[in-house]
Parts: C-alpha cells; sequence; structure tokens
C-alpha cells in the first residue's frame, strides 16, 4: 500500500545556469546515494509556489542562489515511492554559489556543459530540457 500523500508527487527543479566565457554552464547534483546525476528538485512546499519551491531547493540541495524563471521551461516524470512524480523545471541564473549549503555532505555540485548534462543525466525527458535549453 502507499502511503506517500498525493501532493508528494508535485515536484519542481531547477536548471541552475550560468555563462562562462560566452559559454553556458549548469550545475549537476548528485542524487544522495551519490550514484547518479540529477537537478535540485523537490515536493512543491504548501504555501510556495513551484518556482519559489525550486529555488529553495538549489539553495538546500546545490548550494546557489540566483534569478528563478517566472515559468518553467519544461517537465519530465520519474518512478519513486510507488507512482510516478511530475517535476516542473525553472531556469535558475546562478548569482550567487555558496561554500557551505545544508546537503554539502551529502551531495556533490558539478559545472559541466549543457551537451554533458544531456549525456549524464539519466531521465530521458530532462536529457531533452538540456538539449532545448543549448539550443536557445
Amino acid at each position: 500500500m502507499n502511503t506517500v500523500p498525493q501532493w508528494f508527487y508535485r515536484q519542481s527543479g531547477v536548471i541552475p545556469y550560468r555563462v562562462v566565457n560566452e559559454e553556458i554552464e549548469v550545475l549537476l547534483i548528485t542524487s544522495r546515494s551519490g550514484k547518479r546525476w540529477i537537478i535540485p528538485k523537490g515536493v512543491v512546499e504548501p504555501g510556495m509556489s513551484p518556482a519559489e519551491s525550486a529555488a529553495k531547493e538549489a539553495r538546500e540541495e546545490a548550494g546557489v542562489e540566483g534569478e528563478i524563471s517566472a515559468a518553467p521551461s519544461g517537465e519530465y516524470e520519474y518512478p519513486k515511492w510507488g507512482g510516478v512524480c511530475k517535476v516542473e523545471v525553472y531556469l535558475l541564473k546562478v548569482t550567487t554559489i555558496h561554500p557551505e549549503w545544508p546537503e554539502k555532505y551529502f551531495r556533490e555540485r558539478r559545472w559541466v556543459s549543457v551537451e554533458e548534462a544531456a549525456r549524464l543525466v539519466r531521465e530521458t525527458e530532462l536529457k531533452a530540457l538540456f538539449l532545448a535549453f543549448s539550443m536557445r
């Protein structure tokens, strides 16, 4: 039996990015198990918009802050808790990179090219979001 509340399946996440030498770099983090590369994401917090919640995840999981896009750039789904989570993905133009952050000791973070990010993440729809972002 599934004991996870239905609202846990509505999630939001961010693609943190910066421009270095006229090239876009995106920030990936490891999952808590450290086995795969993902974007900062989580359950949309009660009382917060998906964008606000996504920005909070970026601070907590990746130690970055910045300007979040007003509208999602896309979405993807992945299986978890015996169901399917739907993640709205926002772009976050990084303005602050904190040397210390809440999940520093649980996750690695790595700046990579958009193309490398598309290779490293597992979810097909997320790969497509990275490739679409690189075409902008």
